[in-house]
């Protein structure tokens, strides 16, 4: 059993709702309890229409880190392909001081080719895109010690994505917080895989917090991958209707496991 507390994330997809609509759901979630409000890093929907409203990650986190007081954000996760590196750092600063120390700085390497072709981004190969994942992280943490003024905190980096060779590499060498998602067993099996590579780089894995996307009641599911180590559990509700019932089942869940 892990010693840290049980944490609970909801992202709050930024497709097929105005802007109004998803800031007052950014408030209700932090109203509610989430300790993290999570968007995400695309340009267009992920699901239903596929032209439908969609607002761009970094500009709202920014309006978000003015908007909410007591809950982390981020995105779940950035394209790394979409900025350059030092850029990203800064605006990761620049939203951590906004927040006053509230960011996560969630990152992955990318995949939904629509946004590649629309915006004018190369896609690549996956393999590529993790490549260049690989070159960015050690780019990101050199800008963070050179800014003026530099962040408040060091600012956790979450990873997400569950590739065995390259991906949870990365986790072992550079993420305070690992993103998962999958069954039961996968994560199981990942979490495994992840050990092993903290071991090759000589990385304490407790000091990495284990994410998971989460579906279903935390009655059926949760104690089974607290038990795998699993303590930040997210759900995530889309507009234009955002449904905050499995955000209060969830919050509702850790404040008994927590006490």
């Amino acid at each position: 059993m892990t010693t840290r507390p049980v944490r609970i994330g909801v992202q709050i997809q930024p497709q097929h709702a105005d802007y109004q609509t998803i800031r007052r759901a950014a408030a209700e979630a932090e109203e509610i309890g989430a300790d993290i409000l999570f968007n995400w890093d695309h340009f267009y929907p992920l699901y239903g229409e596929p032209e439908g409203k969609h607002f761009e990650c970094w500009t709202m986190l920014a309006a978000w880190a003015e908007q909410t007081s007591r809950a982390q954000i981020g995105a779940l996760v950035s394209c790394n392909s979409y900025r350059n590196p030092e850029l990203l750092a800064d605006m990761a600063r620049t939203v951590d001081h906004i927040s006053d120390g509230r960011l996560i700085l969630g990152i992955g390497s990318g995949w939904f080719e629509k946004d590649y072709d629309e915006y004018g981004y190369e896609f690549g190969t996956a393999g590529g895109r993790l490549d260049d994942l690989a070159g960015a992280l050690p780019r990101i943490e050199s800008r963070f010690a050179k800014l003026n003024p530099p962040p408040t905190r060091d600012i956790p980096v979450l990873i997400g994505g569950g590739g065995e060779k390259k991906t949870l590499r990365l986790v072992a060498q550079h993420a305070d917080i690992w993103h998962s998602f999958g069954d039961a067993a996968t994560i199981e099996r990942k979490v495994g895989i992840l050990r092993q590579h903290c071991a090759d780089v000589g990385r304490d894995p407790a000091e990495i917090e284990i994410s998971a996307g989460v579906e279903g009641k935390p009655a059926d599911v949760g104690q089974t991958l607290l038990d795998l180590g699993v303590t930040l559990f997210t759900v995530g509700t889309g507009g234009p209707e955002y449904d905050f019932g499995p955000l209060r089942e969830w919050v509702s869940w850790r404040d008994q496991i927590n006490g």
